[in-house]
């Protein structure tokens, strides 16, 4: 989780839940997720109550909705090994084939395995145009290093493609320059000590760079140094220029390049904020995003979705949780609201 402003330690997680009224439970909970796992959890119940569920008088979807949404991924897969085992049916074809539209489209997405989940999100982003640099992004920016080439690994296997060709043939410019970096990894990691003349001399180096030089000094400046660093830099850099980082990049570069290094400059400064401007725009939009609310919500419910609905709370003056009760209609919203948890007060 990136930090906003340069602070790092304890003292963001302890600010994070203070803001959700849980400062003095952070030992109990030991996670910012909303989703932990379960501690009474019973595999023959789940798969019981889940059958039951399926071929019953009519779908019983709040059943369905109460066991997917309250065990961890990982209890969810043994779930639907076991399923399998003991019906000799497929858990993911039984609730598609009795599922529909963005309820089915959750249940989906939450028995997948997690890297399965992205490379599929990924993919569908790169082949089509609109959503590229967005989900990309989101993606290749935001996953831990293990989880990103696991997502890279499943890539091949399910499309027998390597994600850099599919970077390649769909983007082009900065953006594929960009993407790739980002596929490779590379980052330095944190070692604790504060380099200032590294800092400084990237500061100069991003302030001066001109013409071709300035893709060849923003992209690897972005993708390699570690974030810790960066907020740094970005502090150095306005206090030297007068003018924020990401004016510098309105000013320096257009298009989809302008997009994904906005985008990549809002993940190192304050990733859950990231998060909580995303899903603000999936909510303001005259019919919810649904492919943003669903992707965001999955994937960072085991994480830190608790910081994101602090951030959210704190920026729009509003809880992530009411403004999905009142944006979000039908079958989904009791699962939506389920993976986000609670009110913020």
């Amino acid at each position: 989780m990136s930090a906003s402003g340069g602070k790092m330690g304890p003292s963001l997680t302890q600010e994070i839940l203070s803001h959700l009224g849980l400062a003095s439970k952070t030992a109990a909970w030991g996670t910012l997720g909303t989703l932990r796992t379960f501690l009474n959890f019973s595999v023959d119940k789940d798969v019981q109550r889940l059958l039951r569920a399926i071929t019953g008088q009519g779908v019983d979807r709040s059943a369905i909705v109460d066991v997917l949404t309250n065990r961890s991924r990982e209890q969810r897969q043994l779930i639907s090994r076991a399923f399998q085992e003991r019906t000799q049916q497929d858990l993911l074809k039984s609730l598609r084939a009795a599922l529909s539209g963005n309820l089915e489209r959750i249940v989906m997405a939450l028995l997948q395995p997690a890297a399965q989940f992205d490379a599929q999100e990924l993919r569908t982003a790169l082949k089509a145009s609109d959503s590229a640099v967005d989900v990309a992004i989101e993606i290749l920016a935001t996953r831990t290093p293990p989880r990103l080439q696991e997502c890279l690994a499943v890539y091949k296997h399910d499309f027998q493609v390597e994600a850099v060709d599919d970077i390649t043939s769909e983007t082009n410019g900065i953006l594929q320059d960009l993407l790739l970096a980002l596929v490779k990894g590379g980052r330095d990691s944190y070692s604790g000590i504060i380099d200032y003349n590294l800092a400084e001399q990237d500061v100069r180096a991003l302030q001066w760079a001109e013409g071709p030089s300035t893709e060849e000094t923003w992209v690897p400046l972005l993708t390699q140094r570690n974030p810790e660093h960066l907020i740094r830099v970005f502090d150095q850099y306005q206090r030297s220029t007068g003018q924020e980082l990401e004016e510098a990049v309105q000013n320096r570069f257009h298009g989809d390049a302008q997009a994904a290094l906005l985008g990549l400059a809002s993940v190192i400064k304050n990733t859950p904020l990231y998060f909580a401007d995303k899903l603000h725009q999936a909510l303001q939009e005259t019919e919810p995003n649904y492919q943003v609310l669903i992707r965001i919500l999955i994937s960072r419910c085991e994480t830190d979705l608790l910081s994101i609905r602090a951030e959210f709370k704190k920026k729009f003056g509003k809880s992530l949780y009411s403004s999905l009760q009142d944006a979000v209609k039908g079958d989904c919203q009791s699962a939506l609201l389920a993976l986000c948890r609670a009110e913020d007060m």
